[in-house]
């Protein structure tokens, strides 16, 4: 069976008891480095995820025998590996187990509900934003090439009126949280997630 475990925000404590205890059954442990490099003393075999996910699907498919937990950051089915593992493997060969995503963490910090949200990423594509700014609420999961601050910079070419809310870090020791207008954002920023809010609302 293959399991594939939303791992929560970060912060192993935000990670569910289902998924604490599947992980400690599993025969093998399938993930991100840095992931892998929190169950050092697992006693198991580990396989390394890298870029190439055709060579991780044959590599499931040919161990779907055997109890494997796939690691998943965040919730996996929240722009995650989770979507491309269900699309091709058996739904008897597998399940997903989910996790508290780095949105729904943020929102929970802020206090703010999720009720009308839309949710995209950037992550390997171009956002349309046309589309993005004709709604009130937007959580965007960023990348290394369109993050906080191309988000403003589209915001300002359009004279929008809108406020950030960028988290970096979330739930860990570093984690900081800044409520900004869109000629405030900076640069640079750690891991992040943005929430575009109109300010009309």
């Amino acid at each position: 069976m293959i399991t594939v475990v939303g791992m929560g925000p970060g912060d192993p404590r935000y990670r569910t008891q289902v998924a604490t205890d599947l992980i400690a059954k599993a025969d093998v442990l399938v993930g991100w480095p840095r992931m892998l490099s929190g169950f050092s003393d697992f006693h198991g075999e580990t396989h390394v995820l890298d870029a190439d996910l055709d060579k991780l699907l044959s590599w499931l498919k040919a161990n779907a025998h055997r109890n494997v937990v796939v690691l998943a950051s965040g919730d996996p089915l929240i722009f995650g590996i989770g979507k491309r593992l269900a699309e091709q493997l058996p739904v008897e060969q597998r399940q997903i187990i989910s996790g508290i995503s780095a949105v729904q963490y943020l929102f929970a910090r802020i206090g703010l509900d999720m009720n009308d949200l839309y949710l995209t990423s950037s992550h390997g594509k171009q956002p349309d934003f046309d589309f993005i700014f004709q709604h009130d609420k937007v959580a965007m999961v960023t990348d290394r090439e369109i993050g906080p601050f191309q988000i403003a910079q589209e915001i300002r070419r359009r004279g929008l009126n809108r406020s950030l809310v960028i988290g970096e870090n979330l739930s860990y020791p570093n984690e900081q949280i800044h409520l900004l207008k869109p000629d405030q954002v900076k640069q640079q920023y750690d891991m992040n997630v943005v929430v575009i809010l109109n300010e009309r609302c």
